[in-house]
């Protein structure tokens, strides 16, 4: 399975590096608590932007309900994390006359940490995307022009970013039960949010036609074999942590694509492919391709052909695209071993919506 990188792999290449990046700052300007640096007991959990993108973007200062945040992001968040984390209050509306309001009635109302964060992620979508033009110049134009091609002719309905994975690390449509809210906010036009609603599309087309999600099939069936690797090394091999690992890995032994035993050590423990497995990894790899040729088909060969070009010219740009994720000295990252790749489709999950599964 050589060759170019699937689009859908240039597309999470690029906006996990615009993540980690925006997160690197957002931590070194917000005080917040972390397992690792501790911090003040009354600061929020660091959370990533994927919060910011369901949540708090719509949580003004005035009390909103909860089903009108789902309508205004066009997808859910973690309400019981985004509470617990400190960031926001959700309560029964005082003046609804119902015994038990149901949750979706319930108002939502900033702390005051959470319109301290709220302030610092809205100035850092425009702070990263200045960066990025100062560091590869035209190509961000270029490829704000070739997303935007791809983004008007998108679903409108889905959200400006990657949904928190749900069960079986799937990808979450809109739902279309969420009635829109009045008001209800337009489509962001940063490059985080070209790139989520872009890669989106891209990845529940593709699990339409698979029972596997892409976030699995991209992250761990892709990088595994049918002679064993180490489940120690496929943090480094994939770029997604060792959380998100075991759980890709629990979705894939119960579908019997895989195996977990011990290594010759007796200790070490070893992940490969079944012969189901193989057959699924051949199959999704072979599904990438098909959908890549809809895709160029349907908004024209030249418009993709731009966009991969556009994308290829910052992931090939390792040196600017490393540079840019390097952690602040006190920064979280700074203190983990770093892997050999990004992730080949964002893992982003309830653990504080970081793109890697951190």
């Amino acid at each position: 399975m050589t060759g170019p990188l699937p689009l859908s792999a240039l597309l999470s290449q690029v906006l996990v590096a615009f993540i980690i990046e925006f997160d690197n700052e957002f931590e070194h300007q917000m005080p917040h608590r972390t397992s690792l640096s501790g911090g003040s007991r009354e600061g929020p959990w660091l959370v990533s932007m994927a919060m910011y993108s369901t949540c708090m973007r719509f949580v003004g200062d005035d009390p909103i309900t909860v089903r009108e945040v789902e309508a205004l992001a066009r997808t859910k968040t973690n309400w019981n994390g985004m509470e617990r984390w400190k960031y926001i209050v959700v309560e029964p509306d005082p003046k609804d006359p119902r015994l038990k309001p149901p949750r979706p009635a319930w108002l939502v109302r900033p702390t005051a940490k959470g319109r301290q964060a709220r302030e610092i992620w809205r100035t850092l979508f425009g702070t990263i995307e200045s960066r990025w033009r100062s560091r590869f110049g035209d190509a961000i134009d270029g490829l704000r022009e070739a997303l935007r091609a791809i983004a008007v002719q998108l679903d409108a309905k889905l959200p400006d970013c990657l949904p928190i994975l749900g069960y079986g690390l799937f990808s979450k449509e809109p739902d279309r039960k969420l009635a829109p809210a009045a008001g209800s906010s337009e489509s962001s036009d940063t490059l985080a949010a070209l790139l989520s609603r872009v890669l989106l599309a891209l990845a529940t087309e593709f699990e339409q036609e698979s029972v596997w999600s892409l976030a699995v099939y991209a992250n761990v069936i892709r990088v595994l074999d049918g002679q064993g690797k180490r489940v120690r090394d496929l943090p480094m091999l994939s770029g997604v942590s060792k959380e998100g690992i075991a759980m890709a890995l629990g979705v894939m032994q119960k579908g019997r694509i895989v195996k977990v035993d011990s290594g010759e050590d007796g200790r070490t423990k070893v992940a490969q492919l079944t012969s189901k497995g193989l057959e699924v990894q051949a199959k999704c790899h072979r599904l990438l391709g098909a959908i890549e040729a809809r895709w160029q088909a349907r908004f024209g060969e030249e418009k993709i052909r731009q966009l991969r070009d556009a994308l290829s010219r910052i992931v090939n740009d390792q040196s600017s695209l490393s540079r840019g994720i390097e952690p602040y000295p006190d920064g979280w990252r700074a203190s983990v071993r770093r892997p050999q790749t990004l992730p080949h489709y964002p893992m982003v999950l309830h653990r504080g919506g970081f793109p890697d599964g951190s």
